[in-house]
């Protein structure tokens, strides 16, 4: 498999889509040549020059209210831009006492993830075309932004997290930045007097360093090696990845698939949908003090255009399990705090509810105690779920388990290994 050839291809395409083709007004041209459309030569410059100043602003907690928060304080490179902490979720707002909603996901891993769509028909590549997945695709837990500029603005704004008032207050600490004549460079020397234009351009150089593939997707986990043929698994880790691919046991590459595609594409460990699988709901989350607070993914709080749409109450994307046992918190509620829980939940969620779920006062269990009884009909029943009723065998053994958790230890990239140099 052409694992190097592959991941210099897409670091390229993804970088370059991410820029204009079309130099920016001010911007200085050699020769006295006037903007214009750029040759492919300039769009490799220009998305090295915005993966460079993206990077800067990635690190830098002046673009927040509080002064204290940068986009790197929950997205830590030493943890796969993912949170560093095993809180549920993050602290943020102008004084830094606003808790989150939802656990802070990795941006790792985020390149290959299609626009949002709500009927989605695999390539014949990796399925049946004819079948229709329902929601896929977009990013954060409820896929309401499409691509990294546009997910780069929802924390940059959001009151529990950076908490700007709106995009002036953004273009207002970048004009007072050390890297402001970068800016300038790259969008227009007048680009701080359109503040409009510069937030989308502080998010354009955002979304292009979140391409990069040395930081963002250097597929160099054991198992990239071992699917390269220059590694070998353990024989519980080879125990571990039969379980995963099991469709009567784990069946956990029906969602994370794990398989290269049939071009040599690496595995994503996700088919980018949306599902409903009722985890349990997390006490330790301030909002969840609301008995009336729900939150229902796709059909809202935070995603509007889709309240009303019973069908899609309950649904989550499904995160890919790439450095997933770096993770202190899982799930969309960071309801569980060990991989190994996370795992028996599949295993157990219906076969055991007790367990999982709180309980009513009289003793009986609350089963699905963060989802409605009226969204019910959305959960996931396919294995290891399948229908499985109180007292049943589960799907899996603690003994599989244990393998399968071990098998997922094999995703960790190389650098997040520990003794690696961690990223800058």
């Amino acid at each position: 498999m052409a694992m190097g050839r592959w991941k210099s291809r897409a670091a390229v395409v993804a970088a370059v889509s991410m820029v204009s083709f079309v130099a920016p007004a001010n911007t200085a041209e050699p020769d006295g040549v006037h903007p214009g459309p750029m040759s492919r030569v300039q769009a490799y410059a220009r998305a090295e020059a915005l993966t460079a100043l993206g990077k800067k602003m990635f690190f830098d907690p002046a673009l927040s209210a509080s002064g204290k928060q940068a986009c790197s304080s929950c997205h830590d490179p030493h943890h796969a831009f993912g949170p560093a902490s095993a809180s549920p979720v993050e602290m943020g707002g102008p004084n830094l006492d606003q808790p989150g909603v939802r656990a802070v996901p990795s941006l790792r891993y985020l390149q290959a993830a299609p626009a949002f769509t709500e009927h989605f028909y695999d390539s014949d590549d990796e399925g049946d075309e004819s079948v229709d997945n329902g929601p896929t695709g977009g990013l954060t837990w409820d896929g309401r932004a499409d691509h990294g500029k546009d997910q780069a603005k929802i924390p940059l704004l959001s009151p529990f997290e950076m908490a700007n008032k709106d995009g002036a207050a953004v273009t207002s600490a970048l004009r007072k930045s050390a890297y402001a004549g970068e800016f300038k460079a790259s969008f227009g020397d007048d680009v701080f007097d359109h503040p409009g234009d510069a937030f989308d351009a502080a998010a354009e150089a955002l979304g292009t360093f979140e391409q990069s593939a040395a930081d963002f997707y250097p597929y160099s986990s054991r198992y990239d090696a071992f699917l390269a043929g220059k590694a070998q698994l353990s024989a519980q880790e080879m125990r571990g990845r039969a379980l995963f691919e099991d469709e009567s046991k784990g069946n956990c590459a029906s969602c994370h698939l794990s398989e290269p595609t049939n071009d040599g594409e690496p595995p994503q460990f996700t088919d980018f949908g949306l599902i409903a699988i009722a985890v349990p709901r997390n006490a330790s989350i301030p909002a969840n003090a609301d008995p009336a607070y729900i939150d229902l993914g796709l059909c809202g709080p935070l995603r509007t255009d889709f309240r009303g749409r019973t069908e899609y109450c309950g649904l989550f994307k499904t995160p890919t399990l790439r450095n997933v046992a770096l993770r202190k918190s899982f799930f969309h509620n960071g309801t569980f705090h060990t991989l190994r829980d996370a795992v028996a939940f599949y295993a157990s969620r219906d076969t055991d509810p007790g367990h999982w779920y709180s309980r009513n006062a009289d003793g009986t269990v609350r089963k699905y105690d963060d989802l409605p009884k009226a969204y019910w009909p959305n959960l996931n029943q396919d294995p290891p779920f399948n229908g499985k009723k109180p007292g049943d065998k589960p799907a899996l053994n603690d003994a599989e388990i244990d393998d399968i958790v071990t098998f997922l230890g094999t995703l960790t990239d190389a650098d997040q290994q520990s003794g690696a140099a961690p990223v800058n």
